[in-house]
């Protein structure tokens, strides 16, 4: 990984290591107005599951900021993605070749909430490399949309795309058109153009934002045309936007509203049963267009349900609908096998659901599907710190929404506290996870590897407020089980910066019980202070561990703000900053490892720049 920040515009930015990869790489801080030249190489790190190597960059912005991203390569098709902080789930927004010129990227985004993200620069796949260039630039707001145009039912509308018109959040021009519909409306909408490849999307306006319901690409015979057939899941007002797939596409189009097909009649089918169907041409169409089996169960609340689907014939998708065909949950991949799908919910009310199984794009053939019910969740017990037990995962155990079975522990604490748990298995390759334990379990932080031992986890966290927290302790696969041991450390609050001054050399030593970055690499801090302008030359030097040096300051919120880092700017194992202060004040500079888990003696020189 080789990378060269050419316009340092370097504030308000976060350090964060990507995880979820077969080696740990540090993201570096990128700002709007910067521009880095960097290269794809052999020891990036690799995405295991798609095989392909990457560089990530950390951006810390506002809400609602709309940013652009370039990037060019000679040597390779190049791909974009913007990931969430820790890198792990699904991207928040992707580009292959949003530039329309061949096989730059170029990813146009609005930032939904304030935060750190990650932009993955990498190729479209397979393990490509070579140099690059990645730009970061913000955009200008969005020019005011103007009011929808009315469609009604029955009605087509000759309409024209153009670089005038207001533009959605990753930068596409967009018309948009208001209707009325009420609750079991059962509508199809048609978008036709020779000139650009059309998407339709229909949504509903909340508090001045298009909260997207549906959408369709390429609907089944129409070639680049598209087609939705769409269920109102109550009474109101909808739009429909008509957008192109990417970047440069404008010109005419034919935008229909149609009354719908009837559903799909729904075969009866009861919790437990297994069912062998067919799929063919002929068979009624889901909302997607595409032929679809229905199938009606009654289900309890709180009742926990697995529905699977197999099929040798085509790659299978399950969705499950309320009894007013109000969408509930849908799957493509869960199942054991790449093709298969899995559907692993609580049911929220008594009455009558609606499984739907058709192909994920085109596709007919013989298929399997069963409803089966499964543990519900159970009352995590609760675990003190200082605490060490042994567990198993079993067949029994309630299972998560990636169908891997979990225990569940109740922890206690209070802001600031920084926690560690660790778990062990000789049977399988362990995954912690953290969340509040108020409503819907959700992921605040996870750990698969930490211990950098093979499979045990070790996951560091600081607790953001007082309260409890959810601990869940599970297999990373949905198919493991066996033995496993817990230890949960209460390693109080972060330690206090010491002091140095310039022209001082500190030396220090990296311990486990040192204070820890989101990513679980540790590290010292040290405050300094600085004049308007004072030009610093800053490096650590380590025989123990690869150096990382980063320079920032506290922002009002208690956040810490990156202003300038460097990993091998020295030799590949020693850092070397040259960084200049932006104004009067106190600065922190942190002096810490490179990789997760490295612990050793370090030399620290803060010095003016020669």
């Amino acid at each position: 990984m080789r990378r060269q920040i050419i316009l340092a515009a370097v504030s308000g930015l976060a350090l964060v290591l990507a995880a979820g990869s077969a080696l740990a790489q540090v993201a570096a801080p990128l700002a709007p107005g910067a521009t880095v030249e960097g290269v794809i190489e052999e020891g990036d790190a690799t995405a295991s599951e798609d095989a392909y190597r990457y560089d990530d960059y950390a951006i810390t912005a506002r809400a609602g900021q709309r940013l652009e991203a370039v990037l060019r390569s000679a040597a390779f098709d190049a791909y974009l993605e913007l990931l969430p902080e820790d890198a792990l789930g699904d991207a928040v927004a992707t580009d292959d070749d949003g530039l329309g010129e061949g096989t730059d990227s170029r990813l146009r985004f609005t930032i939904p909430t304030d935060g750190t993200y990650i932009l993955r620069a990498r190729p479209l796949s397979e393990l490509e490399g070579g140099a690059y260039s990645l730009g970061l630039t913000e955009r200008p707001p969005a020019p005011r949309a103007p009011r929808p145009t009315g469609i009604r039912l029955g009605q087509t509308i000759e309409g024209d795309l153009s670089s005038r018109d207001p533009e959605t959040d990753d930068g596409l021009p967009y018309d948009a058109f208001t209707f009325r519909a009420r609750q079991g409306d059962r509508l199809s909408v048609s978008l036709d153009s020779e000139a650009f490849d059309p998407v339709v999307r229909i949504g509903r306006p909340e508090s001045g934002a298009f909260v997207q319901l549906a959408e369709n690409d390429d609907g089944p015979g129409q070639g680049l045309n598209s087609r939705l057939i769409f269920t109102a899941p109550e009474t109101g007002d909808y739009l429909i936007r008509v957008t192109p797939v990417g970047a440069g596409g404008e010109g005419a189009y034919t935008l229909r509203l149609q009354e719908g097909p009837p559903p799909i009649a729904a075969q009866p089918i009861a919790i437990g049963d297994t069912v062998d169907g067919e799929l063919t041409a002929s068979d009624g169409k889901s909302e997607s267009d595409t032929p679809a089996d229905a199938y009606r169960f009654e289900g309890r609340e709180g009742q926990r349900i697995r529905v699977d689907m197999t099929s040798g014939d085509f790659d299978t998708y399950l969705e499950l609908f309320d009894d007013n065909r109000v969408s509930l949950d849908e799957d493509d991949d869960g199942g054991p096998e790449g093709t298969d799908s899995r559907l692993t919910l609580t049911l929220p009310r008594t009455g009558a659901y609606i499984v739907e199984a058709r192909a994920f794009s085109e596709g007919v053939g013989d298929y399997s599907l069963s409803i089966t019910e499964v543990e519900p969740e159970r009352a995590p017990d609760s675990l003190a710190f200082g605490a060490s037990l042994k567990g198993e995962i079993s067949e029994d155990d309630p299972r998560d929404d990636d169908d891997r079975g979990y225990d569940a522990f109740i922890v206690s604490g209070v802001e600031g506290q920084r926690i560690q748990a660790i778990m062990r298995s000789g049977d399988f390759d362990t995954y912690v996870q953290i969340g509040k334990a108020d409503g819907e379990f959700s992921a605040l932080a996870s750990d698969d590897d930490g211990l950098m031992e093979g499979t045990d986890s070790r996951l560091n966290f600081t607790l953001p407020e007082d309260g409890d927290y959810v601990l869940r302790v599970s297999p990373l696969g949905s198919d493991a089980k066996g033995l496993y041991s817990l230890e949960l450390i209460d390693r109080g609050p972060q330690p206090r910066p010491g002091s140095i001054l310039v022209g001082s050399t500190a030396w220090g030593t990296l311990t486990t019980t040192d204070a820890t970055t989101d990513s679980n690499t540790h590290y010292d801090a040290w405050r300094v202070d600085l004049r308007q302008d004072e030009k610093l030359l800053i490096t650590m030097v380590s025989n123990d561990v690869d150096s990382f040096v980063v320079i920032g300051r506290e922002k009002d919120d208690g956040e810490f703000e990156v202003l300038g880092s460097d990993d091998d700017g020295l030799t590949d194992t020693h850092a070397k900053l040259e960084w200049t202060a932006p104004g009067d004040g106190t600065y922190e500079i942190r002096a810490g490892a490179y990789q997760q888990g490295q612990t050793g003696a370090y030399a620290l020189t803060v010095e003016k720049q020669p």
